[in-house]
């Protein structure tokens, strides 16, 4: 059994993210598999879901961890903003190796390592419905993992540049060959990085 990734815990009022064109229920906002809980205690992504992960797990390197039973995955939703899916998920870490053996230990080891230009590295393992995106950063290496922001996928970035308007920054080639990606600015009064990216080609 794979892990996979079947919620993500959010501090932002539900309110915020109605505005930005997702459709909001109940304080939760199904995407692309995964359910978007709002409201949560505390600022930005505030922790995660997963399943095929041991029962009983509650943090892993500093990230606020609940195991789930494995279960179908969410049905698609029909968002005002054209959002299908989340790309991926962004955790951030100042030790990369420790980060990286925390998750293998809990039966998620990267499956694909990069090193930037900076020398500092990135490490990719696949979620089930996301990818989950480890980004080593400089600082004192004894801080934890924490989660630092998400990238959505939707039909048409150009129409949800019109949606947004100000709150949108300019649209760019992403670092993937054929697709495109905005970022939401602080005018959107999110806890959380926030990015929209164009589908894959030929999707």
């Amino acid at each position: 059994m794979r892990p996979q990734l079947r919620a993500l815990e959010l501090g932002d009022p539900p309110e915020r993210w109605e505005a930005l064109g997702f459709g909001v229920s109940g304080g939760s906002c199904p995407l692309g598999g995964v359910r978007l809980l709002l409201g949560c205690p505390g600022t930005g992504i505030t922790g995660w879901t997963l399943s095929g992960i041991a029962a009983g797990t509650r943090e892993i390197d500093g990230l606020r961890t609940n195991a789930a039973e494995e279960q179908p995955l969410l049905a698609a939703a029909a968002h005002p903003n054209g959002a299908i899916a989340i790309d991926h998920v962004v955790v951030t870490t100042a030790n990369f190796d420790r980060t990286a053996a925390a998750l293998g230990a809990t039966g998620m080891p990267l499956r694909r390592v990069a090193e930037r230009r900076d020398g500092l590295r990135m490490g990719f393992r696949r979620l089930g419905p996301a990818i989950l995106e480890l980004v080593e950063t400089k600082g004192t290496q004894a801080g934890r993992a924490r989660f630092w922001g998400l990238v959505a996928v939707v039909e048409d970035l150009g129409a949800l540049a019109d949606r947004l308007g100000e709150r949108l920054g300019s649209i760019r080639d992403a670092v993937q060959p054929g697709r495109r990606i905005a970022t939401l600015r602080q005018s959107a009064a999110l806890g959380e990085a926030v990015a929209f990216m164009s589908r894959e080609p030929g999707e």
